[in-house]
């Protein structure tokens, strides 16, 4: 009816004001396109040099298995650990005294910057890892009073060690026992989604069970982390938002996908104020409680994007990095005995159960954590945006409004900063003295878990379970990577998201441990 009323309107009008409409509406249109393409040019630097030929055509998949390790080649190659892809108005770097200048010395120069918060604002919200400014301060204020607390911390040893007792060894046994493989990655994520749902919110979603069920917000957290991971892939921002107006493809899987994971939280965060916060100890709690005697209310969506936030930093790092891990033991057997040596040389009770004092005793142990994820960083990388024009300690020139990432993936691949065996998996590099007592490195040299003012709260409780973890299984089963990551392969390839993940998992054959003779014979750390 409007339609047909429209079209009389319209044949009412006289002929010249019919024929003005459709000039002014012509105009209009092409005054749009050339707005639109003036944007193309202004912010797609065309540029024909071989770094963004081989990144637009992806000729770079010929030699290397990941794009983290052409950049990591371009940047053992550049003189200086920096290069440039223009094409993407991005400046990557692998140089500790850049890293320095961005994450402290001028920190205030180098926020996330509202590009990144753009690519990651749907799925991340208003949470700690996609704000700047007093918002970050405030609730890094709030983690830092929480996480730091000696109760929160007894509380999160204790869920993790419950979990590895009463579900993850169970799994493993079991498929020792069948002779049945399993997709350790996968078993490992579930295992991460529900200690951190235990210690982050007080709830048990039992994804790790027997009959391995799995959680409808853990499949679309996963969905739209590595969606949201491919905007920032993106060559132009101007085609994942062009995708997300029209709501077609990978955007329209990403808001579906987003719409359950805030329905998802909202229902976490209604049971949560359902059973109460007083004397809980779940982080969700502590916040609730906090952020009420201060400030009286507190909002639902600040809740859900302190419920995303604490979901990817506590279930896909450790996941990721617990992964690896095995990996990497399945090719040296030698560095799993000594491991097993150390271990029942410091364990003073005869339960199977191990304390925190006996974790924090096993310093080869902490040193493989660490080699491990030198190698395999869970982040591969991390970006900023340069807010002032700036001059990097390399003498590199960076713009204003240009993207800045420093790539901790490449720098555990730096022969400059690891030495020639850099490739090589070497736990004792990070021991020194007699006894092999742990030395840590320079966060800048090894921004694993960030730096300077952003360094990761979360630390030591990660660095716990997977040290839990680590010891637990390697006490009591032999883990052989079979398929193609098996002994023979060269390099993993990772699938897209926000954190590294094996693309097609890591299927493993479980089988009860060596003992502790036969695995240590030989495999002392002086014949190594």
């Amino acid at each position: 009816m409007d339609a047909v009323t429209s079209a009389t309107a319209m044949e009412e009008l006289p002929w010249c004001a019919q024929c003005a409409g459709l000039a002014f509406l012509g105009f209009s249109l092409c005054v749009v396109a050339l707005g639109a393409v003036l944007l193309l040019v202004r912010r797609w630097p065309w540029c024909s040099c071989h770094v963004c030929r081989s990144y637009l055509t992806g000729s770079w998949a010929r030699d290397f298995t990941n794009l983290g390790d052409w950049y990591a080649h371009l940047l053992r190659e550049s003189p200086t650990g920096t290069v440039t892809v223009h094409v993407l108005g991005c400046t990557i770097t692998a140089n500790p005294a850049n890293v320095e200048h961005m994450l402290r010395t001028r920190f205030d120069n180098y926020p996330k910057g509202k590009p990144f918060a753009a690519v990651l604002g749907d799925l991340l919200g208003g949470g700690i890892f996609n704000v700047d400014g007093d918002a970050w301060r405030h609730q890094r204020k709030m983690a830092s009073l929480e996480l730091g607390s000696v109760a929160v911390r007894s509380y999160a040893y204790g869920i993790v060690a419950g979990e590895v007792e009463a579900r993850l060894r169970p799994v493993l046994a079991d498929a020792a026992d069948n002779a049945r493989v399993l997709d350790l990655q996968d078993v490992f994520r579930r295992f991460a989604f529900d200690t951190i749902c235990k210690i982050s919110f007080g709830l048990d979603p039992g994804c790790l069970e027997l009959d391995m069920p799995m959680s409808k917000l853990a499949g679309a957290f996963d969905t739209a982390s590595r969606l949201s991971a491919m905007r920032g892939a993106a060559s132009s921002p101007l085609v994942w938002k062009a995708k997300r107006l029209l709501n077609v493809g990978s955007e329209r899987e990403l808001r579906k996908s987003i719409r359950l994971v805030d329905e998802l939280a909202a229902a976490m965060i209604r049971q949560r104020r359902k059973l109460g916060v007083a004397g809980s100890h779940d982080l969700l709690s502590r916040f609730m409680a906090s952020e009420a005697h201060g400030a009286g209310a507190v909002d639902d969506k600040y809740l859900r994007d302190i419920v995303v936030s604490f979901l990817l930093a506590g279930r896909d790092t450790v996941a990721s990095a617990l992964t690896t891990i095995f990996m990497l033991l399945s090719k040296n057997p030698a560095v799993a005995a000594a491991m097993r040596e150390e271990d029942a040389a410091r364990e003073t009770t005869a339960t199977s159960r191990t304390t925190y004092e006996h974790l924090k005793s096993l310093h080869y142990t902490h040193a493989v954590l660490y080699e491990n994820m030198r190698l395999f960083p869970p982040v591969q990388f991390d970006s900023k945006f340069c807010a002032a024009a700036d001059v990097l300690p390399d003498g590199t020139y960076v713009s204003a409004s240009e993207r800045v990432m420093y790539h901790p993936y490449a720098m555990g691949r730096m022969p400059r900063i690891w030495g020639a065996d850099y490739e090589k998996f070497r736990p004792e590099r990070w021991l020194t003295g007699a006894g092999g007592t742990f030395a840590p490195e320079s966060l800048y040299r090894y921004p694993v878990f960030q730096a300077g003012l952003r360094v990761c709260l979360g630390k030591e409780l990660a660095v716990m379970e997977m040290k839990a973890v680590s010891v637990a299984v390697v006490r009591m089963f032999d883990v052989e990577v079979v398929g193609e990551n098996g002994a023979g392969a060269a390099a993993p390839r990772f699938a897209p998201g926000l954190t590294a993940s094996i693309s097609g998992g890591l299927p493993v054959r479980v089988t009860g441990a060596s003992s502790l003779e036969t695995a240590c014979s030989g495999a002392s750390r002086s014949s190594r």
